[in-house]
C-alpha cells in the first residue's frame, strides 16, 4: 500500500483536482502564495524547508505532489533554518538556469530527504488525454499540417528550456510560449493585426518539452485556455496526448461548446 500523500500546494485549480482524489492527503500551502484548498491547510514559509521536512515525517508522509502555479519567490536568508541553509548554495545556482533545472533540483532535494516525488498524472486519474480524445470535433488537415509545424517549432527550442506552447497558421509562427505563459501568448496573438496575420486561423498547440520531467510543471490547459484561443481567432487546440493536463474538464466541454473550437489530443 502506497504511503500517505502529501499536496504542497500553489495557486490554480490542479492543487483542487487532487485533494478530490486524494481525500487523506495532507495539505501543505506556502506563506504568500494563495490556494483554494478546502479544509485544514497548513502553512509554511520557502525559508523553512528544515521544518517543513519535518512536519511531513512526523505525519507519515511518504509521497509528495507538486500542484499549481509559482514564480520564482523572494526568499529572505536571515529566515532559512538549517535545512534551508543546507541547500540554499544549490538552489541559488540553479536559479541561474532555466525552470526544468531549477525544478529537477528541487525533485532531488525532497527525494534526498526520503521522499517519493509523485506527478499530480499519477495520483490524479484522467487528468492527461489519451491518443482518441476529442471535443467539439477532428482538426482538419490544414489544422494538422499547422499542429506539424508548431511541434517543430517546439522540439527545437525544447534543449534551451523555452516553451510549451505554440501557435501556427498556414505554416507561420504567431508566438511561442515564454515564462508569462499561456494565456500571455494567447494575449499577444490577439493582438496581432489582422493584416498580419494568415486567412487560416490557426491552431494552440500544448506539449511537453523534450525530456521534461512530469512529476512537476507538467502543461496543462484549462476553460480559461479554450476562451484567450477564441478571442485569439484560432480553430482549436491539439495536446500532445498523456503528457498535457486538462484541468476542469466540464468546463472546458462548457467552454468549447460556448466557443465552437475544438480541443483533439494527436501524437508528435
Amino acid at each position: 500500500m502506497a504511503g500517505r500523500l502529501a499536496i504542497l500546494a500553489c495557486s490554480g485549480a490542479l492543487p483542487v483536482e487532487i485533494a478530490k482524489a486524494n481525500h487523506g492527503a495532507l495539505k501543505i500551502g506556502f506563506a504568500g502564495v494563495p490556494n483554494e484548498l478546502p479544509g485544514d491547510v497548513h502553512e509554511f514559509r520557502f525559508e523553512k524547508l528544515g521544518a517543513l521536512w519535518a512536519f511531513l515525517r512526523e505525519n507519515s508522509v511518504e509521497r509528495v505532489v507538486f500542484a499549481g502555479g509559482l514564480a520564482r519567490p523572494p526568499l529572505d536568508p536571515s529566515a532559512f533554518d538549517a535545512g534551508m541553509s543546507a541547500v540554499a548554495p544549490r538552489l541559488a545556482a540553479a536559479m541561474s538556469g532555466g525552470d526544468d533545472a531549477l525544478l529537477r533540483l528541487v525533485i532531488a532535494v525532497f527525494e534526498e530527504q526520503g521522499f517519493t516525488v509523485v506527478g499530480a498524472h499519477e495520483v490524479c486519474p484522467g487528468l492527461t488525454a489519451g491518443h482518441a480524445f476529442e471535443i467539439g470535433g477532428s482538426p482538419s488537415d490544414a489544422d494538422m499540417s499547422d499542429a506539424a509545424r508548431a511541434w517543430s517549432i517546439l522540439a527545437a527550442l525544447s534543449p534551451l528550456d523555452v516553451g510549451q506552447a505554440c501557435v501556427v497558421a498556414e505554416g507561420q509562427c504567431l508566438g511561442i510560449e515564454t515564462m508569462q505563459g499561456t494565456d500571455a501568448l494567447l494575449r499577444f496573438v490577439a493582438s496581432t493585426p489582422p493584416l498580419q496575420r494568415p486567412k487560416a486561423p490557426g491552431v494552440l498547440v500544448k506539449a511537453a518539452k523534450t525530456g521534461q520531467d512530469l512529476r512537476i510543471d507538467m502543461p496543462g490547459i484549462g476553460p480559461e485556455t479554450v476562451i484567450a484561443a477564441a478571442r485569439a481567432g484560432l480553430a482549436g487546440i491539439i495536446v500532445e496526448p498523456q503528457r498535457v493536463m486538462i484541468l476542469n474538464r466540464e468546463e472546458v466541454t462548457d467552454a468549447l461548446g460556448d466557443t465552437g473550437l475544438f480541443l483533439a489530443a494527436r501524437g508528435t
